[in-house]
């Protein structure tokens, strides 16, 4: 007999992402005055800058649309500078303004303290091994 659906590791991730969202899309307005994917952007803006929209893109896991919308949006609210790419007429760079640099400590706390609510109940070994085991997925499932 093959495994029940509620036993699938897919079903239990996809459970345990709709059950952190929910809550996250309260927290993060709470926390930093901003929307959930407009925080999601500011900070893999604020850890990989300086980035591309096509590197916001991949890095948020959005189309290119949607980082494009995400960083003007941003931008419009004096959170990320928006500067033309020195080696590339046609591109741009994005970085975070003071303004978004406060914003972002605020939401890199908020992300920490979420994952010791979520993570908690795990022991640091347990915590190390899924985080291993997660990445190792995460290679295994990027495209080639």
């Amino acid at each position: 007999m093959s495994t029940p659906l509620d036993r699938t590791l897919t079903y239990r991730l996809h459970q345990l992402h709709k059950l952190t969202d929910a809550d996250s899309q309260s927290v993060y307005p709470e926390h930093t005055g901003l929307s959930m994917s407009d925080g999601r952007c500011l900070t893999t803006i604020g850890t990989f800058e300086p980035l591309s929209v096509k590197e916001l893109a991949e890095k948020a896991n959005l189309n290119k649309g949607q980082a494009s919308r995400a960083a003007q949006a941003l931008v419009d609210q004096g959170l990320v500078r928006k500067e033309d790419r020195p080696d590339d007429g046609r591109g741009v760079v994005l970085t975070l303004t003071p303004a978004g640099r406060k914003v972002f400590r605020s939401a890199m706390a908020m992300i920490h303290q979420r994952n010791e609510d979520i993570f908690g109940c795990l022991t640091e070994k347990e915590q190390a091994t899924l985080s291993a085991m997660f990445d190792r997925l995460i290679s295994h499932a990027r495209p080639r």
